[in-house]
């Protein structure tokens, strides 16, 4: 306790000594006293604010305030930790910590101050908003019914995302979550959906693999890659989703719509639990703080779709958790599933067996279901979900006998082929009239006689068919089904039956 009054009564008699000098502008002072693995313990901040910036003009640093005590300030560093020291000076800025955002930032690599990270010169922008912010109120919100198309069929068909929906993608490591993440990017090419991509505790080349997968494919143009490394002090990391949040929701205020992908919040939770061990908050289940849950809950809950009134623009948040050995029932999986509206659960199991995307269709949902769905994806693909369903539970029963019925066979085979029709490689997202005509072919019958390996090749046959022989069909679904919202005709759907059985007599690989 003496070493502790000293301490005080040392800067005191520092701060009387150089009492007297004129100051210009108004700015609360205080000592560094500690610093602790990225965290510095302030005394003599009097009128510093929650979350405002402060300086450390010795080195240039910046740091939060981000835990108010009566004596003491913990103040987070933003940047290299090391290079404070005890004794040094602290300012307060005035400012509320906030991040540069508008469309000056599409097509760049940016830290979780928006400072570039690409070496494409400077952002020139001056637009900025606060990092934390209350969520829109329900009176300025409005229901969920357009569709994010994935161009992952699997998804499409039977885990619909809407515009404005928080859908969690949730499954253990190297399960290829982050891969059903970059494809839905991809596939917002030549469409009105802006993409921010948030990468929490990855390895730099794991973001320039990212990075260069975007730019190889187009989709730049449209995204914002908010970086905080395996190698940044977790104050970064805490902010992160956070920053990616805020240029996100400056896309949707002004009336458009904007995806925003948190890969993943599980390092995100490590980097909050990692400051709070510091500054002594008590911890709790899995020495998490007991605030973990609204941690997440207030990123999360600023995804929306707003009415007409209010813009009518959308935020729809793509989080990742990682799961140890497929247990979703953990502490922070099990948060983050209560705040969404669904999830899209990967399993280690299916992807060793070779089913990629390695969806388990039983334990994956969508809350906002088939209003977020076109309406020809919901008049083919209504009946998918429980079709897999009941082949999975035939499929186990038949292993214990092979003499079954007719019936029990053909719905075997026909779900063989609708569970193969799912397997999509990565990075190739199939646009959503090609989605309609092939799950329309498997549940009519259409691939009943086709060999089970000769299904992938069946598939990209039918699609270059259609698009050489009948591109008419294609838009036809685009502009009545996608565009005007209606249902196939029975005239389309003959047309189209008509077409599958021409490409199976002259094209198909038997």
């Amino acid at each position: 306790m003496a070493s502790w009054a000293d301490e005080i009564s040392a800067i005191i008699e520092k701060n009387i000594a150089g009492f007297g000098t004129s100051t210009t502008a108004t700015a609360s002072v205080g000592t560094v006293i500690a610093v602790q693995d990225g965290v510095s313990r302030v005394f003599g901040l009097q009128d510093v604010k929650y979350l405002e910036l402060v300086e450390f003009p010795r080195t240039g640093l910046y740091g939060l305030a981000f835990d108010l005590s009566e004596e003491t300030v913990s103040c987070p560093i933003l940047g290299d930790y090391t290079q404070i020291r005890e004794d040094d000076e602290v300012r307060t800025t005035g400012r509320i910590i906030q991040v540069p955002v508008g469309d000056a930032l599409l097509g760049r690599v940016v830290n979780p101050l928006g400072q570039p990270l690409d070496e494409r010169g400077p952002i020139v922008t001056e637009k900025f908003r606060p990092v934390e912010r209350v969520a829109p109120g329900v009176i300025t919100r409005q229901s969920v019914n357009t569709p994010v198309q994935t161009g992952i069929k699997a998804i499409d068909s039977m885990i619909p995302i809407g515009r404005g929906q928080r859908e969690l993608i949730i499954g253990d490591r190297q399960t290829g979550k982050t891969a059903v993440a970059i494809d839905t990017i991809i596939n917002q090419k030549g469409k009105d959906l802006l993409c921010i991509y948030v990468a929490i505790g990855q390895k730099n080349s794991t973001v320039a693999r990212t990075q260069a997968i975007l730019e190889e494919h187009g989709a730049m143009e449209y995204t914002i890659i908010v970086v905080a490394g395996a190698a940044d002090p977790a104050p970064m990391k805490y902010l992160a989703p956070y920053a990616g949040c805020a240029m996100g929701e400056e896309f949707m205020e002004s009336g458009r719509d904007a995806l925003i992908i948190y890969d993943d919040l599980t390092k995100h939770a490590e980097a909050y639990r990692n400051i709070s061990l510091i500054i002594r908050r008590p911890p709790g289940r899995e020495a998490y703080p007991g605030d973990v849950f609204y941690l997440h809950s207030r990123l999360l809950e600023r995804a929306a779709r707003l009415n007409k009134d209010y813009g009518g623009g959308s935020l729809t948040a793509l989080p990742i958790i990682e799961t140890k050995a497929n247990d979703i029932s953990a502490y922070i999986p099990t948060n983050v599933i209560s705040i969404t509206d669904g999830q899209i659960f990967l399993e280690s199991d299916l992807f060793n067996a070779g089913q990629r995307p390695a969806l388990n269709t039983g334990l994956s949902v969508s809350r906002v279901g088939s209003s977020a769905q076109t309406a020809a994806m919901k008049q083919v693909a209504s009946s998918m979900r429980l079709d897999l369903a009941q082949y999975r539970e035939l499929a186990a029963f038949a292993q214990f006998g092979s003499d079954l019925d007719k019936a029990t066979k053909a719905r075997i085979e026909r779900g063989r082929r609708q569970n193969e029709i799912l397997k999509q490689p990565q990075y190739a997202p199939v646009s959503v009239e090609k989605q309609v005509m092939i799950i329309y072919a498997t549940s009519n019958g259409f691939l009943d006689d086709v060999p089970l390996d000769k299904v992938a090749e069946w598939e990209s046959g039918l699609y270059r068919y259609m698009d050489a022989a009948h591109p008419e069909i294609g838009q036809e679904i685009i502009e009545k089904s996608v565009k005007a919202k209606n249902k196939m005709t029975p005239e389309l759907l003959k047309k189209l039956s008509a077409a599958i059985e021409e490409y199976k007599k002259t094209s198909a690989p038997h």
